[in-house]
């Protein structure tokens, strides 16, 4: 039998156990402190949050219900503005911008410049929004392509088109950017890149709309393109 190595540290778990009460003992003061601020902390944030978040959205909410309505009236400085009684986005972006409806306001403010032709403020408050929505989401990234698109931008538009359609990928949303991207490609006369998007849209979406009018515009982009 191998004679046991004399040279190992031996731990004095008793010795170890008394400095850690000496240490706690020296600093209760400190560490009370700090699992003080630690529970206020971590209380004062779920209070934040479904206390107050929750109230201050419920208020949200019930404003953005006219705005939405004029909204969906093309009454855009009223949905925009307010009437001088319900809030407008502006007013509920200011007021309520920690809630969801603060944010989805700048989804709505955002749209609501763009089809007033204010390009740059369109693109600043749809960049402000943020969303995982599986329609919202991609919508608002085509949204500043579009924006970007009428400035003049076209290569900043592509890079908006193709991101929406990859973004959420679906058949409602994902062959309507991905044709907007090939038109876009067009307007460059990069016909090669703009008949490789919408022969993508007769393969992968041919069950809609856009893939099923996808022929004619393969064979004007390879007329126009000599290809």
């Amino acid at each position: 039998m191998s004679e046991k190595n004399t040279n190992e540290p031996i731990v004095d778990v008793a010795e170890a156990f008394s400095k850690t009460e000496l240490f706690i003992e020296k600093n209760k003061k400190t560490i009370i402190l700090v699992f003080g601020a630690v529970v206020a902390l971590v209380g004062g944030y779920f209070a934040y949050k479904y206390w107050y978040v929750a109230g201050e959205e419920e208020k949200a909410r019930t404003e953005m219900f006219k705005a939405e309505d004029y909204f969906g009236k093309d009454s855009l400085d009223k949905a925009m503005n307010g009437d001088g009684v319900a809030l407008g986005f502006t007013q509920i972006v200011d007021e309520y911008g920690i809630t969801p409806s603060g944010n989805l306001a700048e989804y709505y403010l955002g749209v609501c410049y763009l089809k007033k032709g204010q390009f740059e403020e369109a693109i600043e408050h749809l960049e402000a929004f943020d969303s995982n929505d599986q329609m919202v989401a991609p919508e608002a990234t085509g949204a500043i392509g579009d924006a970007n698109m009428e400035l003049g931008k076209v290569d900043e538009a592509i890079t908006y088109y193709l991101k929406a359609a990859e973004q959420k990928p679906n058949k409602f949303i994902s062959p309507i950017y991905l044709k907007k991207a090939a038109m876009a490609y067009e307007e460059k006369a990069n016909y090669a890149d703009a008949v490789k998007i919408y022969e993508r849209i007769k393969n992968e979406f041919a069950e809609t709309i856009e893939g099923k009018e996808m022929d004619k515009y393969i064979s004007r982009a390879k007329s126009l393109g000599n290809l």
